[in-house]
């Protein structure tokens, strides 16, 4: 295994150390920007194993986190090669900013041992360890790093090494899978990146790529290595799907309709943000988990959608600036029937600004509602309720789901170490079909709401 690395701001001077563990041998690496030495156990008088990883990021942070790099570097380094044997060695690709990144809330819910074959020994966070350091979240970003040292963090059962690059992960030490949390547009080079070292599985959040082309090839390259691509596609072991879908095949000509809702401000200055940090387009990015759904368990492709009809009476598409000032148009909300040449028949609901519960609802043949089922239900709301306490400011979205994020991973994990089928656990094929439909709905549902 190579050395673990120490980078960091040394004055103007950037300094890196290279602590070998494995043998008493240095290592050396030429670098004309900084001064290297290498260390061993053996060559360092009153040396007590420990490792970490701090990166040369941290010359663009500001002063004050100049500083504090030291402190952070202590953080970071507490657990590595952390995983266990029965345990995944977890690589979180893509954190984002405390409180709002879904990285970050995988994060967390590994580092508070939720997931029990799944260890969380690496995050790599190439903008906010990097050049969004000083920017919106960055601080705030390593803040919360620096903590998993302190006593707030005492009920983690690990802290992660903190890296910004794949390509800085040593060998694995147990089997490995990455979650890749990242920037859509990132993931078709970050899949190659984490095949090429040495994951056994990429844990992919939706929708997976910007294209299908992309997908499709993203696909063919795992395939191709023989490593297996799982999706996030958690509503797919959701509870309230489960008992819909159960209760729906007890009613004749029943007809379910899935509704998500998010809770975003309903302003032009919300909506825009919104619209800039999710420019793939509502389809493919709130709506996927439904039309997941659709693809998995009612027939849903392309090839046998025989209609598909907007309800204009709900439905809204606006055109609002995003923070750059640079113009998108997507839907704040949309609501859609399809009906396949196999004779289903499904709709969906998603709302921007409908709140934080998600639900899905059987009609009769008569289109009487004879079934409803919300996501929380009554048994998960506490569990709500002690999540938005422990972390008031996170977004909603996370505590109404979070069960079901953390089967998903569980699950991911445990197939990883032992092989057993991810039972519910969308597959890259799925991600594909899916994402096919997305881009095939968009333009038709927006021609139909001009």
């Amino acid at each position: 295994k190579p050395p673990i690395i120490l980078r960091y701001n040394k004055g103007k001077r950037r300094e890196t150390q290279y602590l070998d563990l494995a043998r008493s041998s240095t290592w050396h690496k030429s670098h004309k920007t900084s001064k290297e030495k290498s260390i061993s156990p053996q060559s360092t008088p009153g040396f007590r194993p420990f490792s970490v990883t701090m990166f040369s990021a941290f010359s663009h942070l500001s002063r004050h986190h100049q500083s504090s790099a030291p402190r952070v570097a202590s953080a970071i380094g507490r657990r590595f090669f952390a995983a266990k044997a029965g345990q995944s060695e977890v690589v979180l690709v893509g954190c984002g900013a405390p409180n709002r990144g879904m990285g970050w809330y995988h994060a967390v819910q590994m580092l508070e041992g939720r997931c029990p074959s799944a260890s969380l020994d690496y995050v790599i966070e190439p903008w906010f360890l990097g050049p969004g350091a000083e920017g919106p979240g960055g601080p705030e970003f390593n803040d919360w790093a620096s903590s998993l040292s302190s006593d707030a963090s005492s009920s983690y059962v690990s802290t992660p090494a903190f890296l910004t690059s794949v390509a800085e992960l040593p060998s694995p030490s147990q089997p490995r899978v990455a979650l890749i949390s990242g920037r859509t547009a990132d993931n078709p080079r970050l899949l190659k990146e984490c095949i090429d070292a040495g994951c056994k599985c990429i844990y992919l959040e939706k929708p997976g790529a910007p294209t299908v082309k992309e997908l499709e090839e993203m696909r063919d390259v795992a395939a191709e290595k023989g490593v297996e691509v799982l999706m996030g596609y958690n509503k797919n072991v959701c509870k309230y799907v489960r008992k819909t879908r159960e209760f729906a095949a007890t009613v004749p000509g029943s007809h379910v309709t899935f509704v998500s809702n998010n809770a975003y401000e309903n302003t032009p200055e919300s909506l825009g943000e919104c619209f800039e940090r999710n420019a793939e387009g509502m389809l493919k990015n709130m709506a996927i988990h439904e039309l997941a759904l659709l693809v998995s368990f009612y027939d849903v492709t392309v090839e046998n959608i025989e209609s598909v009809t907007a309800d204009k009476e709900f439905s809204s598409m606006q055109t609002l600036p995003g923070p750059s000032g640079k113009e998108f148009t997507d839907f704040d909300k949309i609501k859609f029937t399809i009906k396949t040449k196999t004779g289903k028949e499904v709709s969906v609901a998603a709302d921007r600004c409908g709140g934080t519960d998600s639900y899905a609802t059987v009609t009769d043949a008569n289109g009487e509602e004879v079934f409803r089922y919300w996501m929380p239900d009554e048994e998960d709301k506490k569990t709500v309720q002690e999540l938005q306490a422990k972390y008031p400011t996170a977004m909603p979205y996370f505590f109404t789901q979070d069960p079901d994020y953390v089967t998903v991973k569980e699950r991911v994990a445990k197939n990883t170490v032992t092989g057993e089928e991810a039972e519910g656990v969308a597959t890259i094929a799925i991600a594909v079909e899916t994402l096919r439909v997305a881009e095939y709905l968009t333009p038709v549902l927006m021609e139909q709401l001009k």
